[in-house]
């Protein structure tokens, strides 16, 4: 949203008053993450993990292509490459260690900033498109995590290819023919990992492109907030720079130090120690399980186990990828006209209990399978889905929700609506605006 107090962009500097004429990208910048951007004033630290996606994302693309350089898609020497890089390419361990934890990084604040937007609110008007995108980011996120985890080729590369891309044959009449397709044969092999390799490098630069229109589907209605409340005016808003730049600092900051510390100190600590066996078709695992963000949706997976009308497997498997499709319909299903669940006692309790929900799930998709793990999957999925399907247009209905500030700027007055370093300055900033 262009607001009228915005800031206009004005070089000084002759360069770039000729390269604003030509080819505008400071302007670009300074309306989009600088100056020129109003945002609101009551943002927390919650905020900060858009950012951080951006970041994690960029430290992906960067190593992968180093490892690329150095990584053979060939069944008979992928594992031997991977050791390679691992051992006589310079700081190649630290590279390939950074790529492999960079991706739970990328998952940890990508699952916060779902989060986030979930309990503020973030998906209901007149953000929906802004909910949308951001989730065929996490689509498409998944997609190549899958790619990459097999392209070590080691047991549980193997064998997870083995079972995820067996998923397809579920599908009744054209299920295995998409298997094969997707394979390029009828077990992976060379083929596969050459296309799981091009797509894995493929797909990072489609996720950057989809994060480009997700930032420009929010700027046009502007920053949702801890409060809900729409800005009113511009003593609601601070520019983003230097208010935000110096808090999303502090936060990268944080975010690279957790990160430092998991590659140097505990490399290994969320991989898995099978995949340092090389991939052997003639060996199964005694416990296949995919990464740990998987782990929820394999849950899901794994609590059909009766075949009604279809297969359990089909239904498994309907039921994973339901799971995710269901949050594109989110915005629809919450009627609450309220949007952060500070205000909704009702609601905050039942996302409390679906975050327990997720977080058993996720335990229970890495458990072997007995009698008792697929009973608390099988309670544990339904609620998830009875949670969206059923408790959520239930209680967006029927609670009654907290009074609503007027404002932002009355939210922060009263200490409500989250806190914010840039608060104190934000005061200073906004006061003369305030009392016009």
């Amino acid at each position: 949203m262009s607001f009228p107090w915005a800031k206009h962009y004005e070089p000084k500097q002759p360069l770039m008053r000729w390269l604003d004429e030509k080819l505008p990208l400071p302007r670009l910048v300074y309306n989009a993450v600088g100056a020129g951007y109003p945002v609101p004033r009551n943002l927390n630290y919650f905020w900060n993990f858009g950012v951080l996606a951006g970041a994690a994302l960029a430290v992906q693309i960067i190593t992968g292509i180093v490892l690329a350089m150095h990584y053979a898609a060939n069944g008979a020497v992928a594992f031997d490459s991977v050791e390679r890089i691992m051992r006589d390419v310079p700081s190649g361990w630290f590279i390939r260690y950074a790529h492999a934890n960079g991706a739970s990084m990328f998952f940890i604040v990508v699952y916060t900033h779902i989060a986030r937007g979930i309990y503020y609110g973030s998906y209901k008007a007149p953000r929906e498109m802004v909910w949308l995108l951001g989730v065929v980011i996490f689509l498409l996120m998944m997609a190549t995590a899958f790619m990459g985890y097999v392209l070590p080729w080691g047991q549980m590369s193997f064998w997870g290819a083995q079972v995820i891309t067996g998923f397809f044959s579920a599908l009744p009449g054209v299920g295995e023919t998409i298997r094969v397709w997707l394979l390029g044969g009828y077990a992976p092999d060379n083929a596969a990992l050459n296309r799981f390799f091009s797509l894995h490098y493929l797909l990072p630069f489609v996720i950057a492109g989809v994060i480009i229109l997700h930032i420009w589907a929010l700027h046009i209605p502007g920053s949702n907030n801890p409060t809900g409340v729409e800005v009113k005016g511009p003593q609601d808003t601070v520019p983003f720079h230097p208010y935000y730049t110096a808090k999303d600092g502090f936060g990268l900051g944080v975010f690279l130090i957790v990160f430092a510390s998991l590659i140097f100190f505990a490399p290994n600590l969320l991989g898995h120690p099978d995949n340092y066996i090389p991939a052997n078709p003639l060996s199964t695992p005694a416990h296949i399980v995919p990464e740990w963000y998987f782990l929820p949706f394999y849950a899901i997976l794994k609590a059909f186990t009766v075949d009604f009308i279809f297969p359990a497997k089909l239904w498994g498997v309907l039921a994973m990828f339901g799971s995710i499709l269901l949050l594109f319909f989110l915005p629809w299903l919450d009627k609450s006209p309220v949007k952060s669940a500070n205000y909704r006692p009702t609601y905050r309790i039942f996302l409390i209990v679906l975050l327990l929900d997720v977080l058993v799930l996720g335990y229970l998709g890495g458990a072997e399978a007995t009698p008792v793990t697929v009973l608390l999957s099988q309670i544990a999925a339904g609620y998830y889905f009875a949670h969206f399907l059923v408790v959520l247009p239930i209680v967006s209905a029927m609670e009654r929700p907290r009074p609503l500030p007027n404002s932002i700027t009355e939210a922060v007055l009263k200490g409500e609506g989250g806190t914010s370093p840039a608060q104190t300055a934000a005061h200073g900033h906004a006061t003369p605006a305030a009392a016009e």
